[in-house]
C-alpha cells in the first residue's frame, strides 16, 4: 500500500513538473509575441513620427506687382529677355511691403531666402504663359524655403537644427500670424520628380519607375516560373539532371540579391550593351531574383492538389496535358498567385541589385517608357536618407510610408486572392 502511494506521489510530482514546463513554454511564447509586437509598434511610431511632416508643405502667398521696369522685361515671350530679367525683384518687393525696415543688400538677401529657389522660375513661367498680365498685380503662391519649412514644422523639435537667423525667425513668425505663410497637404510629393531642394522634391518619378520595373518583372518571371514549376512537378523525369536543377533552384532562392545585380551588370549591360538605369534592365534583374521564389511556391501549390483529381481525370480518358491544364493548374492557381505576389512584393523593396545597374542616378523627369532613365522607390529613399539637408529626412520617412503602403497592399491582395479562389477538398 505504501509503495502504491509513493508511486502515485511520484506521478503527481511528474505531472506538476510537466504542467509547469507547459506554462513556462506558453509564457515564453507570449513574451516573444509581445516583444515582436512592441518592436513593430516602435518601428512604425518612429517612421510615422518622422515622416508625417513629409506630407505637409509650407507655402508663402504674396501679391506681386509684375512691374516691367523692376524686372527689366518688356516682352515675356522673348527667351533672351527672360534669361536676363530679374524675376526675384517682385518677390522681394512684396516681402518688403510687410517689412519696410528691411533695406540694403544684406536684408534683401535674407528676405529672398524665405521663399524657395524655384520661385523666380514660377514667376517666369507664369508670365511666359500669360504675357498680357505684365504690369499687373497678381496673387501667387510659392513654396517656402527648406529652412523656413523646417522652422515652421520643427521649431520645438531639438533634433532639428534651425538655420534661420533671429531676424528671419521674427519675419517668419509675423508672416505666420498674418496668414501669409501657411501649411497644407504636400501635393508636390506626388506630382513631381526628384529635386535638389527638399521642398520641390517629389516621389512620382520613383513610383512610375517602380511600376514600370514591376511590370517587366511580372511579364518575365510569372509565366516562366509557372511553366518551370509545372514541368518539374508533372512532366520532368526523376533523374540526376532534374535533381541537380531542383537543388540549384533552392540554392538560388537563398542567394543574396546583390549577386543578381552583379549578374545583371555583367550580362545585360556589359555583354549585351543595354542602357543603365532603365526599367527594362531593372525588371530583368529582379525577374531573375524572383524566379526561384515563384517556382518553389508554385511547385508547393501543385503538390497540394490531391492525387485523386489526377486519377479521376485520367479515368475519364483525359491526356496528361489535359489533366494538368484543365484540372491541376486551376486548383493550384491560388497558391501560385499568392507566391507570385509575395515574390513581387519582395522585389519591390530591393535596392542592392538596382544600385549596381545604375538606378541610383539623380532622375528629375518622370519616366515615360520602359527605356527612359528612371529610379525606384527603395533607391529614392536611399538617396534622400543619405542627403545632408534636413528636409530630406522627413521625405525619406514619408517615402518609406508610401513603400510600406504598396507592400501591405500587395500582401493583402495575395491573402484576398487565396481566400477568394481557395477550394477545400
Amino acid at each position: 500500500m505504501t509503495d502504491q502511494r509513493s508511486q502515485a506521489e511520484l506521478v503527481r510530482q511528474s505531472l506538476k513538473r510537466r504542467y509547469r514546463k507547459e506554462r513556462r513554454f506558453r509564457l515564453y511564447g507570449l513574451v516573444a509575441i509581445f516583444v515582436a509586437l512592441a518592436s513593430l509598434v516602435i518601428l512604425f511610431a518612429d517612421i510615422i513620427g518622422k515622416g508625417h511632416t513629409g506630407f505637409i508643405k509650407t507655402t508663402i502667398t504674396l501679391d506681386l506687382r509684375l512691374n516691367s521696369d523692376s524686372m527689366y522685361l518688356d516682352d515675356p515671350t522673348d527667351p533672351d529677355q527672360r534669361s536676363m530679367a530679374d524675376f526675384n525683384a517682385p518677390i522681394i518687393a512684396a516681402l518688403q511691403e510687410y517689412f519696410p525696415e528691411a533695406e540694403g543688400p544684406s536684408a534683401r538677401r535674407e528676405l529672398s531666402r524665405l521663399v524657395g529657389s524655384y520661385a523666380a522660375n514660377d514667376v517666369s513661367d507664369f508670365l511666359e504663359n500669360n504675357p498680357e498680365l505684365l504690369n499687373t498685380t497678381q496673387t501667387m503662391e510659392f513654396l517656402a524655403h527648406d529652412m523656413v519649412s523646417v522652422y515652421v514644422k520643427h521649431a520645438d523639435d531639438p533634433s532639428y537644427s534651425i538655420r534661420l537667423s533671429e531676424q528671419q525667425q521674427q519675419w517668419v513668425d509675423e508672416l505666420l500670424e498674418r496668414g501669409v505663410i501657411d501649411t497644407g497637404f504636400n501635393d508636390v510629393l506626388f506630382s513631381r520628380g526628384d529635386s535638389r531642394e527638399p521642398g520641390n522634391a517629389g516621389i512620382l518619378g520613383a513610383i512610375v519607375g517602380s511600376l514600370l520595373t514591376m511590370l517587366v518583372t511580372l511579364a518575365i518571371s510569372f509565366p516562366m516560373g509557372i511553366a518551370a514549376a509545372i514541368y518539374l512537378e508533372e512532366f520532368a523525369p526523376q533523374n540526376r539532371i532534374t535533381d541537380f536543377i531542383e537543388v540549384n533552384i533552392n540554392n538560388l532562392a537563398a542567394v543574396p540579391s546583390i549577386i543578381f545585380g552583379l549578374l545583371g551588370l555583367a550580362v545585360f549591360i556589359g555583354l549585351f550593351g543595354m542602357p543603365r538605369s532603365v526599367p527594362v534592365v531593372g525588371g530583368m534583374v529582379l525577374a531573375l531574383m524572383t524566379l526561384p521564389t515563384i517556382i518553389i511556391s508554385s511547385r508547393a501549390a501543385i503538390k497540394s492538389v490531391p492525387p485523386s483529381i489526377r486519377e479521376a481525370a485520367e479515368g475519364i480518358g483525359a491526356s496528361k496535358m489535359q489533366v494538368v491544364l484543365h484540372h491541376v493548374v486551376p486548383l493550384a492557381m491560388p497558391g501560385m498567385l499568392t507566391g507570385s505576389i509575395i515574390g513581387m512584393a519582395q522585389a519591390l523593396g530591393e535596392t542592392a541589385p538596382l544600385l549596381l545597374i545604375g538606378m541610383v542616378a539623380f532622375i528629375v523627369d518622370v519616366p515615360d517608357g520602359f527605356f527612359s532613365s528612371a529610379t525606384v522607390l527603395p533607391v529614392q529613399i536611399y538617396l534622400w536618407a543619405s542627403s545632408s539637408e534636413q528636409g530630406f529626412v522627413e521625405l525619406a520617412s514619408a517615402g518609406i510610408m508610401v513603400l510600406l503602403a504598396f507592400m501591405i497592399t500587395m500582401n493583402a491582395l495575395a491573402i484576398w486572392l487565396r481566400k477568394r479562389l481557395e477550394r477545400r477538398w
